[in-house]
């Protein structure tokens, strides 16, 4: 590998695709950026949880609200999808069809949906339970960070539905591979989310 190669901000196109490997080398770095803006922000929606854990208000606690089977689960699908993501950007470089390359997309996009769907089923039932974000301290920081997390795998779904119509449509130009590379640095970003939100959040909460 050289040297270019090597500080190379994506994923690795030089052997196949030397053309869009050169234009991506800009355009992901740039994206990079954006995405450190918004750790930053999921960084500040931590630190506010962890200051609100213990302000419960007398109502309902942590210990309480939280499933572990439901987390693991959404957990364990996050990670699929991010691996399937994985396969889709691996039949990219390597020429597949468009057909292979949309197949690991879908994939990808029905595990996102699974997990909204678990999500919003975990957030309905601390609603019925009384638990909204009015309620407490706690629970508003709750609500604050984690449906944060859950429409930004909203957005990714759309993404990956946008990228489905545009590799069908236009083909695997330079501009459908980098839109490619962009999304996979957003999806692999929001699993990073998930596991500090399933350590940081769930698992220390059951146990309070």
């Amino acid at each position: 590998m050289s040297a270019d190669e090597a500080k190379h901000v994506g994923l690795n196109l030089g052997s196949t695709d030397g053309e869009t490997h050169g234009e991506a080398e800009s355009a992901i770095f740039g994206f990079w950026v954006f995405l450190m803006s918004d750790a930053v922000i999921f960084a500040l929606l931590f630190a506010t949880y962890g200051v609100m854990l213990g302000a419960t208000a007398g109502g309902p606690t942590p210990a309480a609200e939280y499933k572990i089977g439901p987390a693991f689960i959404e957990t364990l699908i996050l990670l699929t999808s991010s691996f399937t993501y994985g396969m889709a950007s691996v039949a990219m470089k390597h020429g597949a069809s468009r057909g292979v390359l949309v197949g690991w997309l879908a994939t990808t996009l029905v595990l996102g949906l699974a997990f909204l769907g678990l999500e919003i089923n975990d957030f309905a039932t601390m609603f019925a339970d009384g638990a909204y974000p009015a309620r407490s301290g706690f629970l508003s920081s709750f609500f604050a960070l984690v449906p944060l997390h859950g429409l930004h795998v909203a957005a990714g779904c759309l993404w990956l539905v946008v990228m489905m119509a545009q590799v069908l449509t236009f083909g695997l130009d330079p501009r459908v591979k980098i839109n490619v590379l962009r999304l996979g640095l957003f999806w692999h970003f929001l699993d990073i989310i998930w596991i500090a939100i399933f350590s940081v959040v769930y698992l220390p909460g059951m146990i309070r």
